[in-house]
């Protein structure tokens, strides 16, 4: 089983700076295990609207902002391991939008691209709304 060292975080194109960076990979992990899954290498990529715009064009070819995109790299059926990005611009904007605090909306963004890995998807209003009861059950399983 992989240990909390293997979830990592960087950042392009941002100054962004992660709080709770010690705490939060004992949590994804807690979620990951709650879903009988076993946690692998994951790993978070802070960005810029910009530079997220620029991978949505060239993977999804889709010329928009938005949040997240995760991509999995898991090779092991029940193993959760991928990149995921995350546009901080978005973030920050969608927080006001919602009235929701930056970090609660950054935690969900993050819980969010857990849950597309772990195999939860988002196109149809039923999924959706599954995956909004996911992003909410995860988040109470926060301890900080």
């Amino acid at each position: 089983m992989a240990t909390l060292r293997n979830i990592h975080f960087f950042k392009e194109e941002t100054r962004f700076r992660l709080n709770d960076a010690s705490k939060l990979p004992q949590w994804i992990t807690r979620v990951i295990l709650k879903h009988k899954k076993n946690p692998g290498e994951i790993n978070y990529i802070f960005c810029s609207d910009r530079y997220l715009q620029k991978l949505n064009r060239k993977y999804l070819d889709h010329d928009t902002y938005t949040d997240i995109i995760t991509f999995h790299t898991a090779e092991e059926k029940n193993r959760i391991s991928g990149d995921i990005f995350i546009s901080v611009d978005r973030v920050r904007s969608n927080a006001v939008l919602f009235k929701n605090s930056f970090s609660d909306e950054l935690q969900r963004v993050m819980i969010h691209g857990i849950l597309h890995l772990i195999g939860f998807q988002d196109h149809t209003p039923a999924e959706k709304k599954k995956m909004r009861s996911m992003e909410d059950h995860s988040l109470a399983l926060r301890k900080f």
